[in-house]
């Protein structure tokens, strides 16, 4: 289960031991003086968790905003990194007609995650990681604001859909694919809190596996689970598989940002 005193402690050793030692990683914690003093001497690398609110069968509307957080504050000490403040309201889609649901129209997303990545880069990060919990549109918008930035700012930019970078973990972990709010993400969300999901609320019914391309399409989307493949990634609700499966989607992430960083270094861009 996430731990945010465990992490605490060692964004600590990671940063330092003087008396005056950073205390988090969380960047809406830490004054201005302590900012200059880390940024960018010390601390170079800033995690970006992006999401949106929509529904997610029984757990939370904001799995979208926990998934990519909690990925960020876990393996921020291990990347050297900063964590920066979710943007919690995104591109959202066929589900915006359910209770609770929210969509900024791309018109108006595009420019501000596009200002929210140049403020990054003015305070001089130089590698700005976006972990980004919702699919759909919003992942194309991503890769392209992102780039763009990196051409106009001088910066370097990952961006990382951790479901769908992990999917070799789902089918390591579980055995199967999994789905939106399907098996992987809704273990992944029991991880962080059990108290999220609400088991007695779930039916299968619930689940509608996803169209395959150009064969049909609904709005709004019949079902709050979506299947990646039919009969595959229902929730079991195994809280055993769902802590290895954070673990290791954790590890892969992180691996994944060390890997593109040391190779950025070493090809000198």
């Amino acid at each position: 289960m996430f731990s945010r005193v465990g992490l605490l402690v060692a964004g600590c050793a990671a940063l330092g031991s003087t008396a005056d030692a950073q205390t988090t990683r969380d960047l809406d914690r830490i004054n201005w003086m302590e900012f200059r003093e880390y940024v960018p001497a010390k601390v170079t690398t800033v995690l970006l968790p992006l999401g949106t609110l929509e529904p997610h069968g029984v757990t939370a509307n904001g799995a979208d905003i926990l998934a990519p957080a909690a990925i960020a504050r876990e393996i921020a000490p291990r990347v050297n990194a900063f964590v920066a403040p979710v943007v919690p309201y995104g591109f959202t889609g066929s589900m915006d007609a359910y209770p609770g649901t929210f969509t900024v129209p791309e018109e108006a997303y595009r420019p501000y995650i596009k200002a929210v990545l140049l403020g990054l880069a003015k305070n001089k990060f130089r590698n700005i990681i976006l972990i980004n919990g919702h699919g759909g549109g919003q992942t194309a918008v991503l890769s392209s604001v992102a780039a763009e930035v990196g051409r106009e700012a001088s910066v370097r930019t990952l961006v990382i859909n951790w479901w769908s970078y992990a999917s070799d973990v789902t089918l390591e972990v579980f055995g199967q694919d999994g789905g939106h709010a399907g098996e992987n993400e809704n273990a992944f969300i029991m991880a962080i809190d059990p108290s999220l999901v609400h088991k007695a609320r779930y039916s299968p019914d619930m689940a509608t596996a996803n169209p395959a391309p150009n064969t049909w399409s609904a709005y709004p989307n019949p079902s709050t689970i979506g299947l990646y493949k039919a009969g595959e990634g229902y929730p079991t609700f195994n809280l055993a598989k769902a802590k290895e499966y954070y673990a290791k989607v954790n590890d892969k992430v992180a691996k994944l940002v060390q890997e593109v960083i040391r190779k950025w270094d070493l090809a000198g861009v």
